[in-house]
């Protein structure tokens, strides 16, 4: 009896098995970190320009009345959140909108699906970016 457990404890069969399991597991969580991780990034930095782009679209709705009357460049508040909203759904992004006279603010939120991560029940990864701007009297005398 005590000749098999010798033999028992000097048999390395199946340690092995585990050794490459564990490995391989920590090889492929680490792969999808990078990747997702990177196509997430990627996500984010669509996100922020998709965001400052329509809020410069917004903020191109100058108050046409207030600028020719006192030549201050104001915003048409709604005006500049229908433009921004319109750019939002030229480019399919999804987001919120508000504007007041100085200013046009744009809040975009954006899901990237994950390529490896899924397999451990991470699906998709949310992203959200702001942007903002405010109008400019540009060649006819720098900021309003």
């Amino acid at each position: 009896m005590v000749g098999r457990w010798k033999a028992f404890a000097h048999d390395e069969r199946g340690r092995v098995t585990a050794f490459v399991v564990v490995i391989t597991t920590a090889c492929l969580l680490f792969a999808g970190l990078v990747l997702d991780g990177g196509l997430a990034l990627a996500a984010k930095t669509k996100a922020i320009g998709q965001a400052q782009e329509a809020a410069r679209a917004g903020a191109q709705a100058l108050d046409l009345a207030t600028y020719r009357a006192s030549g201050d460049a104001r915003l048409d508040p709604s005006a500049a959140e229908t433009a921004a909203r319109r750019y939002l759904v030229a480019v399919g992004a999804t987001g919120t909108v508000t504007a007041d006279a100085t200013t046009v603010r744009v809040h975009v939120d954006a899901q990237q699906r994950t390529q490896i991560l899924g397999l451990i029940g991470l699906g998709e990864i949310a992203v959200s970016a702001e942007g903002q701007a405010h109008p400019d009297r540009g060649a006819l005398g720098g900021a309003g």
